[in-house]
């Protein structure tokens, strides 16, 4: 595989990833949103669970079908001008939710989600490997918690903007009253993409390469000829897939949960940002604990540990205490992404950006598994389609017990 242009690692990598950092408030803001039009699009279109969970479905699945491709925008253009190309394709999908507010299309409204994932692909195909390889591979999670922090500061700024504009007294409003709603903040969105699109491509951003991180480059690599060849990538793309199939279902039915047992519309519009303040509080954890007093493996297994209890508290409870149970799985989720990249991009060398692609694939459980707790949600009912939880956490321990230990088959 033809390696991008080389430059050497910075002296210090803050200043890039200060910018990288700036990147994933976007990646936050436009991913968690999604909780916010679940519930939003559930309310406009009258559509079931499963239907409104679609939401999820279109923006996610972009992630399976563009992942292997965007190795390919990489090894053309680069880290830095990938990640301009993915903020432009983002802003084509924020732009297309105009007309599809105009003509009250929900259709239109998928096309301009997936175009939104597809773009955000590009950007993580580039950016999460970007923040493992600029420094120290064992504080590589340290690192990616801080990525969190913006990820979900912007989450919660999210719910706290559109949540309020698209939710408060949506049930007194016509379909083309509510869709109005929501043309003024994507323009604005597109506009912020634009512009970002441009500064990043004219930024001082520097090109690093998996080719540059000694602790890649072992022996181990280059006797191999195929990327499946490493069990480590290999079960943790399937770990990812579980665990960002996890986050998705614990984030972004919520709302709906909140709605189906009870609470009104204003009062269930902010219940995503409990979610988010858990993670928050787990990325800042990780961020001054990991790797000084925890190796990131170990935050992994105790993380899917309490994933496990808190899944069948939520099971085993009911009205608030049960959708805080929920909630509180965005503190267990916390210190999961960090942990599994760096885990699995582990002596990988010159595989590291096909590698990166195939983890990025893994984010289709966002898209899938939703899909099956939606329908889980419409047939069984709202509280027991959690259950779908506890395979995922348990699949995440193995993981990080001995599934990220593997270097054979």
């Amino acid at each position: 595989m033809e390696s991008p242009t080389l430059t050497a690692k910075p002296t210090s990598y803050w200043g890039p990833l200060a910018i990288i950092g700036a990147l994933f408030f976007v990646f936050g803001f436009v991913t968690w949103v999604n909780s916010v039009l679940i519930a939003f699009f559930k309310e406009a279109f009258q559509l079931s669970t499963l239907g409104s969970n679609l939401v999820a479905f279109a923006f996610f699945i972009s992630y399976t079908i563009m992942a292997i491709p965007s190795s390919w925008v990489l090894r053309k253009t680069g880290f830095k001008n990938g990640m301009s190309v993915g903020l432009f394709v983002m802003a084509v999908g924020t732009l297309i939710f105009v007309p599809a507010a105009k003509s009250a299309s929900y259709e239109l409204f998928l096309v301009g989600l997936f175009l939104i994932g597809i773009g955000l692909t590009v950007l993580q195909t580039a950016s999460n490997p970007y923040v493992t390889i600029l420094g120290p591979r064992e504080s590589a999670a340290q690192r990616i918690s801080f990525m969190g922090v913006a990820n979900k500061l912007a989450g919660i700024l999210s719910q706290f903007v559109l949540g309020g504009l698209l939710l408060t007294g949506a049930n007194t409003l016509s379909q083309s009253e509510s869709l109005e709603r929501v043309v003024t903040p994507y323009l604005i969105l597109t506009g912020i993409l634009l512009l970002l699109a441009v500064l990043i491509r004219f930024s001082s951003l520097p090109e690093v390469s998996e080719e540059q991180d000694e602790s890649t480059t072992s022996g181990s690599a280059s006797v191999r000829s195929s990327i499946f060849q490493f069990p480590n990538l290999v079960l943790g793309v399937a770990a990812l897939f579980a665990y960002v199939g996890a986050e998705v279902i614990t984030g972004d039915t919520i709302i709906n949960y909140g709605k189906a047992i009870g609470f009104s519309n204003d009062d269930a519009k902010l219940i995503t940002t409990y979610t988010l303040y858990g993670m928050l509080a787990g990325y800042i954890l990780g961020i001054l604990f990991i790797p000084k007093l925890i190796s990131q493996q170990v935050a992994l297994k105790w993380s899917a540990i309490l994933g496990i209890v808190l899944s069948i508290a939520a099971l085993l409870t009911s009205g608030f205490a049960s959708i805080l149970c929920v909630a509180l799985l965005g503190f267990a989720n916390a210190a999961i992404w960090p942990a599994i990249w760096p885990l699995a991009l582990n002596r990988l060398g010159s595989f590291t950006k096909l590698g990166s692609a195939l983890l990025i694939m893994g984010i289709s459980g966002g898209a899938l598994l939703p899909l099956l707790h939606g329908y889980l949600t419409d047939t069984v009912s709202p509280q027991l389609a959690y259950a779908l939880l506890l395979p995922c956490y348990l699949f995440i321990l193995y993981y990080a017990i001995s599934g990220h230990k593997k270097m054979a088959w």
